[in-house]
């Protein structure tokens, strides 16, 4: 049975190494982490094919300026002899030549010249929507961005809390020795000694949530960076000490309505309803456009034209629109009224959302203040009862809830500088000022 054990025992440590042996680990910034992100967002992989489409729809609309020119042809055989009757001035009679095939081709070339301005306002309407569509890349970017320094401060915290935990558990695993040397010197009650490896199991418990929170930051970091799930990332702490050079709220205020990359987009979106208005007025106007054509065809035994070369002037215009009326015009003077009032809301969301995420930034420095004050004030607080206690003037209870508060004031003050790193980054992302390296 011993045997056994220690078979089984071997097996999951040679598991254990092998399946660390397979985990890469990847040191990477913040930076770092956000480019490689970017480039492998799946988010900016579809942004780039409504791009693509965008382009597209623009080459459409200036096509439609360039002429039109059309090639026809056809043959049809005549297995039945068809009755022919000629009757031409001095020529009459039927029966005629024996026809059984035809031979016809055409080419009918068209360009326009004027079509009240729908071509013109087509083409600009789509430029601008092209840049709308670079613009809402750039903003899903910040936000992308973003969304990665979550990720990788979520990730920081966990790694630190993990430090904080291990460092502590050690101590608390040494008092624990200590403690039960004390108990069989019959120094300390084995009731004091147990609240001793109470507040052991508590850490470790403390540590095995940390290590949970741990793997699935990681794993939620690598599938933003477009990574294999295995890798193991290290982060650089450097990056919590962001944020020392805090502006005034009304500069943010005002950098966010001149680098919004949403409310770009939507500036471009309007002028692109606006021209689509006129174009829908033009659709009231005639169309000119020069045209031209050749023809030839060959009736073997009867017929043969060639050289039928003709040229004029084309006007088209569709009599319905005098009693019909313009829906199209009307769409589009809906949607520019739905834009425009967009416009309104997302200006004000604007302001919200940057006074918002100042007073975050600034509540979360003013966190780390009275974090640091705590933790001085805690870790004062364990040395002064452990000397008490070492000197039988404080109980186990009071030594134990000292060292619980130091472990807490520690990590927060860690948690603190990282959450007022990322609250500057939020601020800076609702700005629109967000950089990307």
């Amino acid at each position: 049975m011993k045997k056994i054990n220690n078979s089984v025992l071997a097996l999951a440590l040679f598991i254990g190494v092998a399946n660390i042996n397979a985990q890469e680990k990847k040191t990477l910034t913040l930076d770092e982490a956000v480019q490689l992100g970017i480039e492998n967002s799946k988010s900016l992989k579809i942004d780039a094919a409504k791009i693509e489409e965008a382009t597209a729809n623009l080459l459409e609309a200036k096509n439609r300026q360039l002429p039109e020119l059309k090639i026809s042809g056809s043959y049809t055989y005549l297995p039945i002899k068809p009755t022919m009757e000629i009757k031409l001035p001095g020529v009459s009679g039927a029966g005629g030549p024996e026809v059984h095939q035809v031979l016809y081709g055409s080419a009918n070339l068209s360009v326009p010249i004027y079509s009240g301005g729908r071509i013109k306002y087509g083409i600009e309407s789509a430029k601008y929507l092209v840049e709308a569509s670079k613009l809402t890349t750039e903003n899903d970017k910040i936000a992308i961005a973003y969304n990665i320094a979550q990720a990788y401060n979520n990730l920081f915290k966990a790694n630190q809390s993990i430090k904080v935990l291990e460092e502590n558990l050690t101590a608390s695993r040494k008092r624990d020795e200590t403690f039960l040397k004390m108990e069989n010197n019959g120094l300390i009650a084995r009731n004091d000694r147990l609240k001793a490896n109470l507040q052991t199991s508590n850490i470790e418990l403390q540590l095995l949530e940390a290590k949970n929170n741990y793997n699935i930051a990681n794993i939620n970091m690598d599938l933003l960076l477009g990574i294999p799930e295995t890798t193991e990332i290290e982060v650089d702490q450097n990056y919590i000490d962001e944020g020392d050079d805090v502006k005034p709220v009304d500069f943010y205020v005002i950098e966010a309505k001149e680098n919004r990359k949403d409310l770009k987009a939507l500036t471009q979106q309007r002028k692109a309803a606006e021209l689509g208005t006129k174009a829908a007025k033009a659709e009231n106007l005639p169309s000119i456009a020069f045209t031209g054509g050749y023809v030839a065809a060959d009736i073997p035994k009867f017929l043969t034209v060639y050289n039928a070369v003709n040229v004029g002037l084309g006007v088209s215009y569709n009599l319905s629109n005098l009693w019909k009326e313009n829906s199209s015009l009307k769409q589009s003077q809906a949607r520019e009224k739905q834009l425009a009032a967009t416009d309104e809301l997302l200006n004000d969301n604007i302001k919200l959302e940057v006074n918002r995420e100042y007073q975050n930034t600034d509540y979360s420095r003013k966190r780390i203040a009275v974090f640091e004050k705590s933790a001085e004030q805690a870790n004062e607080n364990y040395r002064i009862t452990k000397n008490k206690y070492d000197n039988g003037l404080a109980t186990m209870t009071e030594l134990l809830d000292a060292d619980a508060a130091q472990i807490a004031a520690n990590v927060g003050v860690i948690n603190a500088k990282a959450d007022a790193a990322l609250a500057y980054r939020k601020l800076l992302q609702t700005t629109g000022i967000l950089t990307i390296k």
